[in-house]
């Protein structure tokens, strides 16, 4: 309740109550119960009389007039409510012998009721509600009075009305006991009155008092009319009244939403057909939908998923649909349905850390209005586990590795059940790699150990669906809708054929290109790529995918060339503005080939960019400023960037032929929803690719296969070692019988042709047990205690157990490679040996990834340049890990070498120098020309090994004798994530500012995260350049999000300091306090 303003609060009525009319509230007594009473049985009556119902009245206007300044409460006028109080009263001064005696028996049931409904106040999320006791009997022993909940005396009264009968009552209850009464008032009205009301209120009220002691000497007459000008003079002073910071059309609309999610939570939980106001949720969500998202209409389809039997009963589900068609919304309101009424967790998976900070951003402003916390889990950043929330439940939007590290600790600490739904967004990535062996563990944990948590999958292309079914045990829905008509077409020489199921090669003749080409314009693009663009740009955007990262830069330079000068007056101003900002993210630098190509409204797209740079090209091409992007394959699968017309600039992606899923994925982003009617997609190709392009177009979609087995290392091995050491399963018994639930044991008989699933089971294990990340148990049989070293094909051989050993855990909890783990180990042993600490250099060694530097080739010349500029500690770091500067220098002119070295360590090493560089300039462009090496590159190496030193933290804190590591590894790791000067790090822990934003944030005086949870987004727009609207208010939802989530991580650490130990000698714990 907002401080000053009024303690005391009606509940608003949504649903239609049963009420007794007037007529029967109102009727004159039976001779039975005409007792003896006073004017105060008369106030009885008349707060029984009905009032309207308000939970639809539209908020009142400020009116001066008294005849309308009540809303919804009864007016002054004739036939109103004191005038019917009017008429009751002279019915009752007909009687004498109700003026003779004053039991005050209705007075006092009234006032007695009024005690016991005192404001029991409770909390829905941050709304309060009104709740009255159950009718008791009256304190005088009156059993036989009773009044119907409908009719309520005081439940749905204004405040002031309330106060005024209990001074009334308490002015007039006992007149042989004056003084006495007056002595109560004054130690107990006028307290609670100066606790519950503003001043002005009091003031009131206390010139009621006064008045109310006139009354006691009136005659009865005087008595009678002092009634009505009391109720009109408090009325009218009540609504005249310096009305309160907490509005009535806040306080109603927040008592809506209150009860509606109470409503929906009901409504789940009995499996009732009636869904609520907006499929189990408040109608608020839908308003913020509207505001956020302009989202005013749910597509037909997406009413038919929400509302399928298996989403109302909880069950898994599949369901797949064209790109750009509303699969997402639909995941939206089922995860909210999981926050707000079922009050659990929930995890959504994706694919890509660009993706996972766009969603994060998207949602953040839904958390900050309905009050539920977004956590983000990418790179480094995520807390594992997960800080455990009481009040607010929260959503872990995570990248495919994180989320599997994340259900990891959940399992571990027995909260997994608090995860009531997880939601797999590109489910087709099971089937990729080892990214998609890490997904498939994911999910089969999740089913083997939670019976509650649901799960949804979507995908845009799926084909064996019965597979993943199976392994989900999920229903399926499919649908082909798509907001915009799509339009397939491939370009052969001159001629464009529409794609044409019906037709009887698959395509249809459609039309020749008519454009003039000059002999050095058909040399120059020989494709006719100029005249297929120029169709559409500027008016419309394109995108243009190539099969290589060096053919986008050359693509787009090429398409500038031909284009005239009529394209650099488009949206002039903001293309220059543009340029503008690129140079000041890069400390004043800009790529050439952009420099070129902006001012005619093309960029090319690919890893090769900064993100910094990626996030303003993308941003310019949404908004239309920039209206063609020559991009790779990658931008299909990323963030969301639609256009009129897509173009693919050959079959291939790099040297492979393209997948009928990649291509699907890529011409899923023509047609723009609510822009375009129609998208188009032309695929270029040359005659002797013409017979695979027929097959890729008219083929099925390829089918996912389990890769548990193909990454052995990452996959199944990885997996068991995580099995035992999680204590899911510890014997070969229970581990088959998981194996069997995965999408590996639903595809086993296609995958495994040459060993079973038992054999692979065996081998894994002894691989484990033979590496030292496993210990076999002893076990006791007839013969005796026997130790087993080899597993025997028998039936003991399911009861025989594994336990984790140090360094298994330390693996499986730093998830790392397993490839890895054995020379992680030793380089970290090694330096303890000599760990230099004269300089990072050491230190970003053992943090520098693997796996990227088996694919590194160095430039020797460079080496050997960067190794004779360090100093005299930093050489011997290099000695001590093995790389001589004479090797280097033999390697730089070319001598041949016969001493054997390591190639890993060597390349390294050369990795680790970009790194520390890196660090020491903060200047991505200028380590990028020192190295000669992209600086997307090098972006990606910095995050990479940002990820890694985390992992190598958590691996460390498993292992007693690397103490020395840990507090060393924190702050590395916060160095390598931000990579920026330590002030700018608070704002770019908000989530999609990265340094380019920061500085802007920075010099505009947003020095802190406080400073932008408290910003302005109109401000922002002005104050910082090329800051759309949309960015700016996603920035303040995001750092508001981030900042409540630490001020309840700080107050959880509070209470938990102040609990009382359930462990405390000689305290009985409930099961229930237990759980």
């Amino acid at each position: 309740m907002d401080e000053g303003g009024s303690r005391i609060r009606r509940r608003v009525c949504v649903h239609k109550r049963n009420r007794p009319s007037l007529g029967i509230i109102l009727a004159a007594p039976t001779a039975a119960e005409l007792m003896p009473r006073d004017e105060e049985e008369e106030e009885e009556m008349v707060a029984g009389s009905p009032r309207r119902k308000t939970g639809g009245v539209q908020p009142v206007e400020n009116n001066d007039s008294e005849e309308d300044m009540f809303g919804d409460y009864d007016s002054f006028a004739e036939n109103s409510f004191l005038a019917q109080v009017d008429d009751l009263e002279q019915k009752y001064m007909q009687l004498p012998e109700n003026r003779k005696h004053d039991t005050d028996f209705a007075t006092e049931n009234l006032c007695s009721e009024s005690r016991q409904q005192k404001l029991s106040i409770t909390t829905v999320g941050s709304f309060t509600e009104l709740k009255t006791d159950e009718h008791t009997k009256n304190q005088s022993g009156h059993e036989d009075v009773s009044i119907e909940r409908g009719a309520d005396l005081l439940y749905e009264f204004p405040s002031s009305q309330v106060l005024y009968f209990e001074n009334l009552q308490n002015s007039s209850n006992d007149f042989g006991d004056q003084s006495a009464k007056e002595r109560d008032w004054n130690t107990s009205s006028p307290k609670m009155v100066n606790e519950e009301l503003p001043h002005n209120s009091i003031e009131q009220f206390q010139q009621i008092d006064q008045a109310s002691s006139q009354v006691r000497t009136s005659s009865d007459v005087n008595r009678r009319k002092s009634l009505k000008d009391h109720l009109k003079r408090t009325m009218t002073g009540n609504a005249k009244a310096q009305t309160p910071i907490f509005s009535r059309t806040k306080q109603l609309k927040e008592t809506l939403l209150s009860e509606e999610i109470n409503v929906a939570k009901e409504t789940i939980e009995s499996s009732s057909d009636d869904l609520g106001p907006f499929y189990s949720l408040p109608s608020k969500v839908r308003d913020l939908y509207v505001q956020f998202k302009g989202i005013e209409k749910l597509y037909e389809w997406q009413h038919t998923c929400l509302t399928l039997n298996s989403v109302q009963e909880r069950k898994n589900l599949i369901y797949s649909l064209p790109t750009s068609g509303g699969k997402t919304l639909v995941a939206e309101i089922l995860m909210l349905q999981e926050l707000l009424c079922r009050h659990k967790d929930v995890l959504m998976i994706l694919p890509y850390v660009a993706i996972v900070q766009e969603k994060i951003s998207g949602l953040s402003s839904f958390g900050i209005e309905l009050g539920f916390f977004v956590e983000e889990y990418a790179g480094s950043k995520g807390k594992f586990p997960p800080i455990k929330r009481r009040e607010k439940k929260s959503l872990y939007i995570a990248t495919i590795e994180k989320g599997h590290g994340l259900v990891n600790s959940l399992i571990e600490t027995g909260r997994i059940s608090s995860l009531g739904l997880v939601v797999v967004d590109e489910l087709h990535m099971i089937g990729e790699g080892s990214r998609g062996a890490v997904l498939e563990m994911t999910l089969a944990k999740i089913l083997y150990t939670s019976k509650t948590t649901q799960i949804i999958g979507m995908s845009a292309t799926l084909n064996n669906v019965e597979d993943l079914q199976k392994f989900l045990h999920a229903e399926y829905y499919t649908n082909q809708f798509r907001p915009v008509e799509l339009k397939e077409y491939l370009k052969i020489n001159d001629a464009i054929y529409e794609v044409d199921s019906k037709a009887e090669n698959g395509i249809t003749f459609s039309r020749l290109l008519n454009y003039k080409y000059s002999d050095t314009l058909k040399k120059m693009d020989p494709d006719r790529l100029v005249a297929l663009v120029t169709e559409v740009i500027p008016n419309y955007s394109c995108l243009v995918f190539c099969p290589t990262k060096k053919n986008c830069e050359n693509v787009a330079e090429m398409i500038c060339k031909f284009l005239s000068k009529e394209y650099l007056k488009h949206r002039e101003k903001e293309k220059q503005e543009l340029i503008k900002n690129l140079k000041n993210i890069n400390s004043g630098n800009l790529c050439p080939i952009l420099k070129r190509t902006i001012p005619l409204g093309i960029a090319y797209h690919h890893s090769g960019l900064t993100s910094d740079e990626k996030k303003l090209l993308e941003e310019a091409y949404s908004t239309g400023v920039l209206c063609l992007l020559t991009c790779t394959s990658t931008l299909a699968a990323g963030v969301n960037l639609p256009a009129r017309r897509v173009i693919l600039r050959a079959p291939y992606v790099a040297k492979e032929f393209l997948k009928r899923n990649q291509y699907k994925q890529m011409i899923g982003r023509a047609g723009r929803a609510g822009i375009d009617s129609t998208g188009e997609s032309i695929l270029i190709l040359q005659e002797k690719d013409k017979q695979q392009v027929l097959e890729l177009i008219s083929r099925p979609l390829e089918s996912c296969y389990s890769h548990l087995v193909q990454e052995s290392s990452k996959g199944i091995q990885a997996l068991f070692l995580s099995l035992i050491g999680l204590k899911i399963a510890t014997n070969l018994g229970d581990i088959y019988h998981f194996m069997s639930g995965t999408f590996l044991g639903v595809q086993q008989k296609i995958l495994l042709k040459e060993k079973s699933l038992q054999e692979i089971t065996v081998e894994s294990l002894r691989y484990l047990t033979e590496k030292g990340l496993l210990q076999k148990d002893t076990i006791l049989t007839e013969n005796g205690l026997i130790q087993k070293d080899v597993i025997y094909k028998s039936e003991e051989e399911f009861q025989y157990s594994f336990h984790i050993t140090k360094l298994g855990k330390a693996s499986f909890k730093g998830t790392i490679d397993l490839a890895y783990c054995d020379i992680l180990y030793k380089d970290l042993k090694k330096g303890l040996e000599g760990l230099v600490l004269e300089s990072l250099l050491h230190l970003i060694y053992l943090t520098t990834p693997y796996d990227m530097a088996s694919q590194c080739d160095p430039d020797w010349m460079i080496y050997f340049r960067q190794f004779n500029q360090l100093s005299p500690a930093e050489q011997n770091a290099a000695n001590l890990i093995g790389v001589s500067e004479n090797y280097i220098g033999k390697k730089a002119s070319g001598q041949a070498i016969k001493k054997k070295v390591d190639k890993d360590i060597i390349n390294r090493l050369y990795l680790s120098f970009v790194l520390y560089t890196l660090l020491k300039e903060t200047n991505i462009w200028s380590v990028s020309e020192k190295f000669n090496m992209p600086r997307g590159y090098i972006q990606n190496l910095l995050t990479a090994a940002a990820t890694f030193s985390s992992c190598v933290l958590h691996f460390c804190e498993e292992l007693e004798e690397f103490w020395v590591y840990k507090a060393l590894l924190v702050e590395l790791t916060k160095k390598l994530t931000y990579c920026v000067k330590a002030e700018l790090i608070p704002l770019m822990e908000v989530t999609g500012v990265l340094e380019g934003r920061a500085k802007q944030l920075y010099n505009a005086g947003y020095k802190s995260l406080t400073h932008l949870a408290n910003a302005n987004p109109e401000v922002l727009i002005k104050t910082i350049d090329h800051l759309s609207r949309r960015q700016a208010k996603q920035i303040v939802s995001s750092a508001k999000m981030l900042l409540h989530e630490k001020a309840d991580a700080l107050q959880e650490e509070v209470e938990e300091l102040l609990r009382l130990p359930s462990d405390f000698p000689g305290i009985v714990v409930s099961p229930m306090e237990k759980a």
